[in-house]
């Protein structure tokens, strides 16, 4: 359970727009995020029991191996009209 709300706290820390140390101030702004943010991450994946993390490791192995490229054609043509029609209005 513990290992949960770790999560959740490093996604919401992730995706807040409030940091402990604000973003304009020069280096200390964007070390914090630097340095947190891993150790958030690193600190939630120790918390995972190991059997946990080892089967959920073995589940997602065999998501990896059935890759299709052509799933992202249509995606890579949306982005590229886009950028073409930002290019042709400057």
């Amino acid at each position: 359970m513990f290992a949960k709300i770790c999560a959740g706290f490093t996604v919401a820390y992730a995706l807040s727009p409030i940091d402990l140390v604000p973003d304009f101030i020069p280096v200390l702004g964007y070390l914090d995020d630097v340095i947190i943010l891993p150790a958030l991450v690193t600190l939630t994946i120790k918390l995972i029991p190991h059997d946990i993390f080892t089967q959920c490791r073995l589940e997602s192995q065999g998501l990896h191996q059935d890759k299709k490229w052509y799933y992202a054609l249509p995606l890579v043509a949306l982005w590229s009209v886009v950028f073409y029609l930002l290019k042709r209005s400057f």
